[in-house]
């Protein structure tokens, strides 16, 4: 019995000087904050939980954005059995005991087992090799946690066995939500620019900005005042980290200073703007996004391979996370930056859009559909020439309705692999006059 007694007053030491993150976990699903897309009123994963439904499921996402405490909530909310097991220090011995457990439980009491993972994607082919029987027949219910793409880092055959649950960094009302409820735990105040620059740095990551809130107040609350009151001084020691002017207003600012950098081929400017951005707390998805644009607004044709980099750099942001994609940011901002320069995609898809607006002009009737019974009747694809049946895999036949035929939307510049484009066309035009005037 004393024993009993000395480890609930363990316990309860415990839980009052956990950190501040943890004495923070939610208890009840309407407590979390953010992932309002998977725990939303009547959203599916939400759905799933409260009636105990859960069936196998792979919660993937960067840190500090919920997968522990959705855990830790549905171990709450099941009547199934609850183990968790860490990938980092799992073997495939723990993984068959708690299979065969699972076995036991499941024969004497009718009762199923739901496995939490931390860190699935630790786990080698043979930890999860060992564990999928278990999962495919439905002995144990796995719950994966994950920061690493699935698609990569989890087998095929365990990932197809689970309903995979993206949980996306908090923004910024999520974010502030935590700081308040972090300022009533504690019992301080904070000034404004303090807890932008605490929300600014965390980049999403819950668990951080409650960290770094726990250290500001502490150094706060070594001053005389009562209650404590958290300054910028104090968040910037907190976090080691200096605040960076960077409103509403420097936001559009930036992000213009950045893309106009690189449109004018200047990769200093560009990497300089792109570290702006980041020290600020930059939501780095939308910087990647804008590189993504401007590969096909301001080089497109130049060079095609502008595009294939900046999506390259998006995806390895998705895949890598920062700090490390910084790298792959920076490098797609060098090669965009350095890349020859074109606008004519742009302003031929505005030249067309100009003239498809309205929706009139018939499709000519070479062109119709000719596949389906009673077209050729219509003469639907009659006088229609194949281009590969000509040695020089091109023929000049109309290809837009009578009034926009002679409208010229795309002229290639003569800026990198563009200048080639240029050479063809001009090449097909000689062609097409010839043919016109023969």
């Amino acid at each position: 019995m004393s024993g009993d007694l000395f480890f609930a007053a363990a316990a309860e030491r415990l839980a009052d000087n956990a950190p501040l993150a943890d004495r923070l976990r939610p208890r009840r699903l309407d407590e979390v904050v953010g992932q309002q897309h998977l725990l939303g009123r009547s959203r599916p994963l939400r759905s799933l939980i409260e009636s105990d439904r859960l069936s196998s499921t792979i919660l993937w996402g960067p840190p500090g954005t919920g997968k522990t405490t959705i855990a830790r909530l549905v171990a709450g909310a099941t009547a199934r059995a609850y183990v968790q097991l860490s990938a980092v220090t799992a073997t495939v011995k723990d993984v068959r005991e708690v299979i065969a457990e699972a076995r036991d439980r499941l024969g004497q009491r009718n009762q199923g087992t739901i496995l939490f993972l931390d860190e699935v994607h630790r786990f080698n082919r043979a930890q999860q090799d060992a564990l999928l029987p278990a999962v495919e027949s439905g002995l144990v219910t796995l719950i994966g946690a994950t920061t690493e793409n699935p698609y990569f880092e989890v087998n095929p055959p365990l990932r197809s066995r689970s309903t995979l649950f993206r949980l996306e960094p908090l923004d910024a009302e999520a974010v502030g939500e935590l700081l308040r409820r972090g300022l009533r735990s504690e019992g301080a105040e904070a000034d404004s620019d303090a807890l932008g620059h605490l929300a600014a740095q965390a980049a999403g990551d819950g668990r951080q900005v409650l960290t770094s809130l726990e250290v500001a107040v502490a150094l706060a609350s070594a001053r005389p005042q009562d209650p404590p009151r958290v300054s910028l001084a104090d968040a910037e020691s907190a976090l080691g980290a200096s605040a960076v002017r960077y409103g509403r207003d420097e936001h559009y600012d930036v992000i213009s200073a950045f893309i106009k950098s690189l449109r004018g081929s200047n990769p200093d400017a560009g990497l300089y703007w792109l570290a702006r951005m980041l020290e600020a707390g930059e939501d780095p998805r939308f910087i990647a996004r804008r590189m993504v644009i401007l590969a096909s607004e301001d080089i497109g044709m130049a060079d095609s391979r502008a595009l294939a980099v900046a999506d390259a750099a998006a995806r390895a942001l998705e895949y890598v996370g920062l700090p490390e994609a910084q790298l792959n940011l920076a490098h797609a901002v060098v090669y965009l930056a350095t890349a020859p320069k074109s606008n004519t995609v742009t302003t031929a898809l505005g030249k067309a859009r100009a003239d498809a607006g309205d929706g009139s002009g018939e499709v000519p009737t070479h062109l119709r559909d000719a596949h389906y019974p009673g077209a050729a009747g219509l003469g639907h694809g009659k006088g229609y020439v194949y281009p590969h049946d000509d040695p020089q895999g091109w023929v000049s036949q109309q290809y837009r309705p009578d009034r926009f035929e002679d409208r010229r939307y795309y002229q290639p510049s003569q800026h990198g692999a563009e200048e080639e484009i240029y050479q063809r066309m001009t090449n097909w035009e000689t062609g097409r006059t010839a043919s016109e005037e023969g």
